[in-house]
């Protein structure tokens, strides 16, 4: 087992067993499905609205060369810059050799599960320079020095009272600080360093190929700020992040906000096509964009499973998700959690090292009829499983008791001498600690006194002479009688 899946492992069970955090959980999600109800009221067909935008999607997707392309060349023109990036190490070495030649000693960044996934504040606090993330849930992360809970709602987790008691201890406010006193102490903190900034990076939530201009949507406009106060924007995006056309926001803009959380539509959605023009009265004097690759193409070349790069990154399918709901995001251990980082990361990353995640999944297919781009989630979870067990990724001992079990399987006498084997294994507790830790929190059942062989041939004591096999291979000696009745094995086989 591997040292990613170990800690999962470990950090699934405690978070199972931990009340109060899946207390706190179940009602946040709780609050989003009542929220996410009554949103889809707002189309008149929903389900048609997700067929729209998967046919979007998979225009994108499957003609991507093409539209990047085109992207590229709208932004040129726009007098934006694009750096490709293969991998995150490339999009991290770019973005900090922009800091260092423009002097840049602090960068302010918007949401961004891009920038999590390349590490971009490690390598930039390791470069002495200053990060602040400016979304309030990124920015309390941030001060408490722990990773998004979720793709969305990054404090899901921490109620109130435990917010309250963070910014305690990092600013000496109120123990008991109303949530309005919170915000308005993370406003009061965030403004001073919007003014004082060097560098806005950014994620976008979608890059239109037929403008070269990226769209950005929050709900607390730190991604306007982040824009156009600071004299450099580099916007960090995925390479499937792209849609045809600026029309297609009509749709993609009001099925991400729904399937986020239940918006008709988000609170600011900006539109940024450069950097700032003559005339302007504010924006950046550079645009940078930086389109990551880190692994999509691998992904983009599996027919099967592309269309896992539809993703949006709406978060809707981690709040359906039994198990997500239980363990939160924290024990995932990756960037992406939930269903949709359990179908992409190991193919994003080491392949090996994260083969567990598709087993973190009751397979209940909740994933899939959430799904605003209609992602076969849970069929993928079975095909990365399949990866797994085909480049033998998965537990070796399981795969060992596989095997056992095909050939017993595969003999009636070697299934009866099993099953003998397996409640003598029962009764003297071989079982329980062969099983373990499945029976840490269970009971074995006790050992029947006998098996259903034995039950079926006590119930029934003059069994047919002949095996059930051998009378499916008897040929009737005759056709059946002119009155249908078949005289021949059918009406043995009917008496008994």
């Amino acid at each position: 087992m591997t040292s990613s899946a170990i800690r999962f492992k470990r950090a699934a069970a405690e978070k199972a067993g931990n009340l109060h955090h899946r207390a706190v959980i179940q009602k946040a999600i709780g609050t989003y499905h009542a929220a996410v109800a009554l949103g889809k009221t707002r189309f008149a067909d929903w389900q048609n609205a997700r067929s729209h935008a998967a046919q979007i999607k998979w225009e994108t997707i499957n003609h991507l060369d093409r539209y990047l392309e085109q992207f590229e060349r709208k932004v040129i023109e726009n007098g934006g810059r694009v750096f490709w990036a293969e991998t995150a190490e490339e999009a991290r070495a770019y973005i900090l050799q922009i800091a260092r030649t423009r002097n840049v000693r602090k960068v302010v960044k918007s949401k961004s599960m891009t920038t999590e996934e390349i590490h971009l504040n490690e390598a930039l606090e390791a470069a002495e320079i200053q990060v602040v993330e400016t979304d309030l849930g990124e920015y309390i992360c941030q001060i408490r020095r722990e990773p998004p809970y979720h793709i969305v709602t990054p404090v899901m987790h921490l109620t109130k009272a435990d917010i309250a008691r963070t910014f305690h201890e990092k600013f000496g406010t109120a123990p008991d600080a109303t949530a309005e006193e919170l915000a308005g102490i993370a406003r009061a903190q965030l403004r001073q360093e919007f003014l004082t900034a060097g560098m806005g990076v950014t994620g976008a939530n979608f890059l239109i190929a037929d403008t070269g201009m990226i769209t950005i949507s929050t709900n607390e406009g730190n991604g306007r700020l982040s824009v156009s106060l600071p004299r450099i924007h580099v916007a960090v995006a995925g390479i499937e992040k792209l849609i045809p056309r600026l029309e297609d926001l009509a749709l993609m803009w009001p099925v991400l906000a729904i399937a986020g959380n239940g918006q008709a539509v988000t609170v600011y959605n900006t539109l940024i096509g450069g950097p700032r023009r003559d005339g302007e009265m504010d924006g950046p004097e550079e645009f940078h964009v930086v389109l990551l690759d880190n692994g999509r193409t691998h992904l983009l070349a599996d027919a099967e499973q592309r269309d896992a790069l539809y993703c949006i990154r709406c978060g809707a399918c981690l709040n359906a998700c039994p198990i997500y709901r239980n363990i939160g995001g924290h024990a995932y251990g990756t960037t992406y959690q939930g269903p949709i980082g359990s179908v992409i990361t190991p193919h994003l990353r080491d392949a090996a090292d994260w083969s567990h995640l598709p087993y973190a999944s009751s397979l209940c297919g909740a994933c899939t009829d959430v799904c605003p781009v209609r992602i076969d989630l849970h069929h993928h979870l079975l095909h990365n499983r399949r990866n797994a067990v085909q480049h033998k990724f998965d537990n070796p001992l399981q795969r060992f008791a596989f095997k056992v079990w095909l050939w017993a399987m595969q003999s009636e006498k070697r299934y009866v001498v099993a099953g003998k084997l397996a409640r003598l294994a029962m009764r003297l507790g071989w079982a329980a600690s062969l099983a373990k830790p499945w029976t840490q929190g269970r009971e074995l059942p006790e050992p029947p006194p006998q098996n259903f062989r034995e039950w079926w041939e006590k119930l029934n004591p003059h069994p047919d002479p002949l095996p059930y096999t051998a009378r499916e291979r008897e040929v009737p000696s005759s056709p059946p009688s002119a009155g249908g009745e078949d005289q021949g094995e059918g009406a043995n086989r009917g008496e008994h």
